[in-house]
């Protein structure tokens, strides 16, 4: 940890990423520090670090630290930490409870803050996507030494047991992160090294990434990371129809509609249906989604924090969006969603900027097809802050390549030159003259 706090304030800023978050994947999040009342895991400490850096670099903060300005994705995140800051306060008024919260708010906005600040350019998203694939090597190599020696290595530093997890007599490999969200990670990642191995400049790192991320996804032995690494195949899928995807949205929500009105449960319990290990809880997850939809007069306000009186494994929050309703009610949830919102509305704006460059329409449609992926595994489990390091970067990238699409698109434009100006001015007073 100290040798990477060294890194990320002495590299430059567009290197400073690959200690970060190598650091922050490679640690247990139980390492811990405890002043008095207040605890600062590693995961903590790395952000103070970087916000550190973040306060004291020069540049503006709408040219120099976020590139592109402080853009609309940007503001909703922004939000959404408020808010899950301010009602969850409201909800417990509890001095104790309130430092807690404050420590997920600084995990969630300062790691937000740190990563958008050291991924300023398109090279920067090339290196942060070679250091994910470096993560990825290393734990699906860990992750298959727990299936051979039955031993997770990183219970070695602390901070985490040594044993494996068993369900139903198959072992889950957890690396560093835990069984599914290790799973997860490595799943939505997978368009990501696709790009980079189109790119033809990293073709070692991105095929290492793969073999890594499938590594992880297989000895996670999770429905939910089949389901991530599904959906980062099916948004591929449907690059051939980019310039339609208008009349696929419609389409899916039509049939969803439809679906409804003719299966005897509601359409979500379709989720009660998705098992791809044989030892899943899908119908667990359909309940709390079914539970969320018919208590929504208790928590839409603020919250609600007896969610687990409601039925049989409601404690288990396994569903980002249902855990965005219940600690910060119909506002924090409505955030959550303008995040996926806002960021396929800024990729869809952006492919069409550079309709034709198919490089740059490329790039776009592999981080649309992780952030959808992202969507897929926000119905299978929540986002802690280790999990939320590995959504953020994908949120900065985003912000980065959908601004180079628009800077792209006015360098090919240009300023226009004096045959425009002279063809201007004879349409503006011609007319005029022809008049008089």
């Amino acid at each position: 940890m100290l040798i990477a706090i060294v890194l990320i304030l002495a590299f430059p800023r567009r290197t400073a990423i690959a200690p970060f978050l190598l650091a922050i994947f490679t640690i247990p999040v139980g390492q811990v520090v405890v002043l008095g009342s207040l605890h600062f895991t590693v995961l903590r400490i790395l952000i103070l670090a970087g916000l550190a850096r973040f306060a004291t670099s020069r540049g503006s903060s709408s040219r120099g630290k976020f590139p592109g300005g402080f853009n609309a994705v940007d503001q909703v995140v922004v939000l959404w930490t408020i808010s899950v800051l301010t009602i969850l306060s409201l909800q417990w008024m509890r001095m104790d409870a309130l430092i807690h919260n404050l420590g997920d708010f600084l995990d969630a906005l300062g790691g937000y803050l740190v990563v958008r600040s050291l991924i300023p350019d398109r090279e920067a998203i090339r290196r942060t996507i070679r250091v994910l694939a470096a993560v990825c090597v290393i734990q699906g190599a860990c992750m298959i030494n727990e299936q051979i020696t039955h031993r997770n290595v990183f219970g070695y530093l602390g901070g985490m047991s040594l044993a494996v997890t068993v369900r139903d007599g198959k072992i889950r490999s957890e690396g560093v992160m835990g069984c599914i969200y290790a799973g997860v990670f490595a799943g939505v990642l997978i368009p990501l090294f696709l790009w980079l191995y189109t790119e033809g400049k990293s073709r070692i790192a991105a095929f290492a990434g793969l073999a890594g991320a499938t590594a992880m996804v297989i000895t996670s032995r999770s429905s939910t990371s089949w389901m991530a690494i599904s959906g980062s195949l099916v948004g591929l899928g449907f690059w051939p129809l980019r310039k339609r995807m208008r009349l696929v949205r419609w389409g899916l929500a039509l049939t969803l509609v439809a679906l409804h009105l003719v299966m005897k449960a509601p359409v979500w319990a379709l989720i009660a249906r998705v098992d791809l290990t044989g030892s899943s809880s899908s119908w667990q997850r359909f309940f709390l989604v079914d539970s969320c939809i018919r208590h929504f007069s208790d928590w839409w306000l603020l919250g609600c924090k007896h969610y687990n009186d409601w039925g049989w494994g409601m404690w288990d929050l396994c569903n980002q969006f249902v855990v965005a309703a219940f600690t910060g009610g119909l506002v924090t949830l409505v955030l959550y969603i303008a995040i996926f919102k806002r960021s396929f509305g800024a990729i869809g704006t952006a492919r069409k900027q550079v309709n034709g460059d198919r490089g740059q329409e490329w790039l776009l449609w592999c981080l649309g097809a992780d952030l959808f992926a992202n969507v897929v595994a926000s119905f299978g489990i929540n986002y802690p802050a280790q999990a939320m390091m590995g959504f953020f970067p994908l949120l900065a990238c985003i912000s980065v390549a959908t601004f180079e699409a628009r800077q792209a698109t006015v360098r090919s434009v240009g300023p226009p030159g004096q045959e425009q100006f002279a063809s201007a001015a004879a349409e503006t007073y011609l007319p005029l003259s022809e008049s008089r």
